[in-house]
């Protein structure tokens, strides 16, 4: 989300050292002199937050603010008075002011309240985005959580191996959801309204693959962790694809059946035939920008599925989980999830067993990944954003392991 702040004030002084405070904090201010000049900049999804004056001749803030609620019920408003009028402050509360502050305010105070605002207006187009995401009817949108690139990307690679008909290899880190995955492909598939039959691989036999195939018919068969299936259970596997069976043949793996085939751990042709199409799951480490939507949907799976109240998520709380790499993955995050619905101690490793080196090396990791995912993956950008040197922030990529160009959409 950008970081635009609509300045409104009769005050011309008055509105350009608020813009060069915003300006100096990384904002993107956008001024006017009165409510008039001011309205056409205001609309539904306005991707930031008004700060407004409210004594201004002709109409005041109070208009200004009923204006934009008209507008955007969620669209967050702060006010400012050179009053001190408490009474005032009460009555912008009341009419849905987002906060209040008295003229002349400290810059430390309201880029405190900006910031809690801009976390606030990022939630409303989150849940926003999703709804509108879910309403459209679409598996992947509906089952596979996400705005990063990378969560884009993942759904647009489901939606065009889907309609195929042909194997797919699902890969990912464990946890990541490649069951999951494979559901949904077969959701979308010309098999979506057969049987979707999920089977370990591991300890399978020949004769238990013909059996499965069978109880597939006319669907799916997910073939989950491919790697651990027998030798022998492989050559019938490939005989069976080859062949071609009633069943569509998903396979999910979190090896790297390539190189176990090239060291003769994996049967090469069965590898070949199956990587007609991959799908890869990027791990949570990789787009932790998409950890806080994945949790809020947890939660409110577990709070349903607990019969209790969803509870508030405080914004220092999702970004300590942004700042853990979860190698557990979505796996991890959900049970994160349930734990905090009930109410127990957080158990995630970063904060007990990593030394203060490595902690701060994921904030910084997640820093840099997310200023790429704001800025398009446009290095240069993202680098004006965090106030580096372009040599230090491409020297941090390196660091990292982060292609900016995994970031543009």
């Amino acid at each position: 989300m950008t970081r635009k702040v609509l300045l409104v004030d009769d005050d011309a002084a008055v509105r350009e050292a608020l813009a060069q405070t915003l300006e100096l904090a990384d904002y993107d201010p956008v001024t006017a002199g009165s409510f008039v000049a001011a309205k056409d900049q205001i609309r539904a999804d306005f991707p930031g937050v008004i700060v407004s004056d409210i004594r201004m001749p002709g109409r005041d803030g109070f208009h200004l603010l009923n204006y934009a609620h008209d507008m955007d019920p969620d669209l967050p408003v702060i006010l400012l008075t050179g009053e001190g009028d408490i009474p005032m402050a009460v009555q912008a509360m009341g009419q849905g002011a987002f906060d209040f502050l008295e003229k002349p305010c400290a810059a430390a105070d309201l880029l405190n309240v900006l910031e809690r605002a801009f976390a606030s207006r990022a939630q409303v187009l989150e849940h926003r985005a999703l709804k509108h995401e879910l309403e459209r009817g679409d598996p992947a949108a509906r089952m596979l959580f996400g705005l990063s690139a990378q969560a884009e990307a993942l759904r647009e690679r489901v939606r065009s191996v889907a309609p195929t008909g042909a194997e797919v290899l699902v890969t990912g880190p464990a946890g990541s959801g490649i069951s999951k995955v494979a559901e949904v492909i077969h959701l979308m598939s010309p098999q979506g309204q057969g049987p979707f039959v999920k089977r370990p691989s591991s300890g399978m036999t020949a004769d238990d693959l013909v059996g499965v195939c069978e109880d597939a018919a006319g669907g799916s068969l997910f073939l989950d962790e491919i790697s651990a299936m027998p030798e022998a259970t492989q050559y019938a596997a490939l005989e069976m694809v080859e062949q071609g069976v009633g069943a569509r043949i998903l396979a999910g793996t979190t090896a790297d059946l390539a190189a176990l085939s090239s060291k003769g751990q994996f049967h090469a042709d069965l590898f070949y035939r199956l990587d007609v199409m991959r799908v890869r799951i990027p791990s949570l480490a990789e787009r932790p920008e998409d950890i806080p939507v994945i949790f809020r949907h947890y939660v409110a799976q577990a709070a349903e599925q607990a019969g209790i109240a969803e509870p508030e998520i405080s914004s220092e709380h999702l970004a300590s989980l942004m700042a853990d790499s979860w190698p557990g993955n979505a796996r991890s995050l959900m049970s994160a999830a349930m734990r905090f619905v009930l109410g127990m101690p957080e158990e995630v490793a970063q904060a007990t067993d990593l030394g203060l080196v490595e902690q701060m090396a994921r904030v910084e990791r997640s820093l840099l990944i997310a200023a790429l995912g704001r800025h398009n993956g446009k290095a240069a950008d993202a680098a004006k954003a965090l106030k580096l040197p372009r040599k230090t922030f491409y020297d941090k990529l390196a660091r990292y392991q982060i292609r900016a160009e995994d970031y543009r959409r």
